[in-house]
């Protein structure tokens, strides 16, 4: 296989980078047509890459543009066959668990340093076998063929930070990490999925859809996060392979040696993740979570004369900020304080000032292939890459998951735990101490405790019911494809009710991997775009398991929530960033203001939306005439982050959406 006279391959080398995989299979074990391979790879020629490289033979064909993003993948062309053990590989990964499978395989000390994230991958396979993927700790989709028994073999990610899609009919089955080049086999349409559609509509939050294997399209599929697959005998077969459960509690004699313990497992996963021939670079606001990633970041890299470049959003000059009390829309003197306190930081503030949420949909549509939801953030999210790729970064750091490992830390919903639990000293103590860091009213937050301590005697003594939502989708398209029974079936709490209990929303945030796949997909479609990897270290499978396995006493301690992260950064952090607990940033507050010039064209487009008849059948036009009659009215600047406006902002670009790509 792939060692002999017969077999096909395609090789050579382009400008740009970047990482994208495919395969076709044929299911009855004949010859593949010689011209689908080429098809596949030609549908991704036109993103940039260092190479390009290909295999085919017999009913088998695997391909890869390839990214150079190590040190090591400067040595491999992917994809690579492995003749003594009849492997074939192709992956889009960064592993950052190296040492620990280093050494696990049994490499001599002289290989480690140039061994390919792809060789690990494969000599993984080779010693676990289907086991393979809970050894790896990383950023990663791959195929393997097994020669041995002409099997395929191939796994993503626990949480979908690198995408891979799949499209079967009865005679081939083909992989690809982008939905379109599976449209160039035969047989394979654009026909739209409406049970995926109606997900879409009806979860109100940035979540897409709670099935995983399915996508917008009825005939394009998806591996799920932390699923392998099999394909064998011309089916193929899915497996979880990894559900992140709370760990045994983890008993340490003092806070300080908790403190330690912390600082370990997140510089280790901080300096994996700076593994780079290219620039490091990372996303910085002015809170905890970017702010302690940076400080253990520029710490790793002064130790190898390289500098951290941080790429700030800040609003347009001319904008007025509108939030309430306790947010703030510039971040940019708590960011300057970060940078000032940490040092090794080449500190860079971007306002934007060409772009805005209207502005980039069609990119965006492009870059996602589906509909999206993240307006609000959406511009300035896309002008940091293109900023980072002009500097030749190739890794970004962000904290996108701080909330829930690093930074976790909920000061009244573990105070309301102390009620439920009759730790009265404990209770009246952090009470007090709370109180004393906000300023706050004690008489009022013991009946917010309350309340949170209680939710089914709240609600049987509220006075009244909390208003509904307004949905965007069509209620009779709900009821024909019977979608709040699937998502209720999932587990999906798709209302957000205030006094739910947020340690079990905490739990649903690693067993339900419908809430992150959005922002893998994201992150992964940016990186083909832009020729460099967004890499999260909150994200990290040490880190969840390791804040996971903690005593919650850890997490809130006098009087402040996310104690753990506040304490072991200090000398990291500058006090005022490190024990702030009275102000937040909010990005994305000037989106509407920046829309102004534009805001007769935005009411055309939704006027024109609310008149699709074609569109009616999915939206609910009711509520987005209401809506459009509210924001018609004025455009204030709060609108932005208001549900009537939301609602139409998604209705917008699901409409473009339609228009261009069904």
């Amino acid at each position: 296989m792939f060692d002999n006279k017969n077999a096909i391959i395609y090789s050579f080398s382009l400008g740009g980078s970047m990482s994208a995989i495919s395969c076709i299979y044929h299911l009855k074990r004949q010859s593949l047509q010689p011209e689908l391979g080429p098809r596949l790879m030609d549908a991704l020629g036109g993103f940039p890459s260092n190479y390009i490289h290909a295999m085919r033979q017999d009913e088998i064909f695997l391909g890869c543009h390839g990214q150079w993003i190590t040190a090591q993948s400067l040595l491999e062309r992917l994809p690579i066959y492995h003749a003594e053990s009849r492997l074939a590989l192709t992956a889009d990964a960064i592993i950052d668990n190296r040492a620990e499978l280093l050494e696990q395989l049994g490499a001599a000390p002289s290989e480690r340093d140039n061994m390919t994230d792809a060789m690990i991958i494969l000599l993984s396979y080779l010693k676990w076998g289907e086991e393979a993927p809970k050894h790896l700790i990383g950023d990663f989709s791959f195929i393997i063929w097994d020669g041995r028994d002409r099997s395929l073999f191939g796994a993503r990610d626990f949480s979908g930070s690198r995408t891979l899609y799949f499209a079967r009919t009865d005679e081939h089955i083909a992989f690809s990490t982008l939905i379109r080049p599976l449209f160039t086999l035969p047989g394979i349409g654009k026909s739209l999925n409406e049970e995926w559609l109606s997900e879409f509509l009806a979860i109100p939050i940035t979540t897409e859809a709670v099935d995983l294997f399915s996508t917008v399209y009825r005939q394009i599929e998806q591996v799920p996060p932390s699923h392998s697959f099999t394909v064998r005998d011309g089916r193929i077969a899915f497996k979880r392979y990894l559900t992140i459960r709370p760990e045994k509690k983890l008993k340490l004699k003092s806070n300080a040696e908790y403190e330690e313990a912390f600082r370990e497992v997140f510089q280790t996963a901080i300096s994996s993740k700076l593994r780079t021939y290219k620039e490091v670079g990372a996303n910085l606001s002015g809170g905890l979570d970017s702010g302690s990633v940076v400080s253990f970041a520029a710490r790793a890299l002064h130790k190898e004369n390289k500098k951290l470049h941080t790429f700030s959003y800040v609003p347009v000059k001319d904008f007025q900020d509108w939030t309430p009390r306790g947010r703030n829309a510039n971040e940019k003197e708590s960011i300057k304080q970060t940078v000032n306190h940490v040092g090794n930081i080449h500190d860079q503030y971007f306002d934007f000032a060409d772009k805005n949420p209207l502005s980039v949909v069609d990119d965006w549509l492009d870059m996602m292939e589906t509909p999206y939801k993240f307006y609000e953030n959406s511009y300035w999210k896309k002008g940091i890459y293109e900023q980072a790729q002009k500097q030749g970064v190739g890794s970004l750091l962000t904290g996108s998951r701080g909330n829930w490992t690093v930074s976790w830390g909920p000061t009244i919903d573990y105070q309301a735990y102390l009620l439920r639990h009759m730790r009265w000293k404990k209770l009246y103590n952090e009470v007090n101490q709370y109180c004393a860091n906000v300023n706050g009213n004690k008489a009022r937050l013991y009946r917010v405790i309350g309340k949170k301590a209680f939710p089914s005697l709240a609600q049987r003594f509220s006075k009244g019911s909390e208003a509904e939502l307004p949905d965007l989708i069509n209620p009779a398209f709900a009821d024909r494809t019977k979608v709040y029974e699937r998502l209720e079936q999932h587990g999906y709490d798709f209302w957000g009710n205030s006094n739910q209990n947020v340690y079990e929303v905490r739990d649903k945030q690693f067993e339900k991997l419908y809430y992150w796949s959005v922002t893998g997909t994201a992150g992964c479609k940016q990186s083909l775009r832009h020729s460099l990897w967004e890499r999260d270290a909150t994200n990290d499978l040490r880190v969840i398991r390791f804040c996971l396995s903690l005593p919650e006493e850890q997490f809130v301690q006098n009087g402040y929530g996310r104690s753990l992260i506040r304490r072991a950064t200090e000398h990291y952090l500058p006090d005022a960033i490190r024990l702030n607990q009275k102000y937040r940033g909010i990005q994305g507050a000037d989106g509407l203001h920046r829309m102004l010039p534009a805001w007769n064209q935005l009411i055309e487009e939704l006027e024109t939306v609310v008149g699709d008849s074609a569109l009616s059948e999915f939206l609910n036009m009711q509520q987005l005439k209401s809506a459009l009659t509210v924001i018609k009215k004025a455009p204030e600047p709060n609108l932005i982050f208001q549900t009537e406006f939301r609602m139409l902002m998604r209705s917008l670009i699901f409409h473009r959406f339609i228009q261009k790509y069904a």
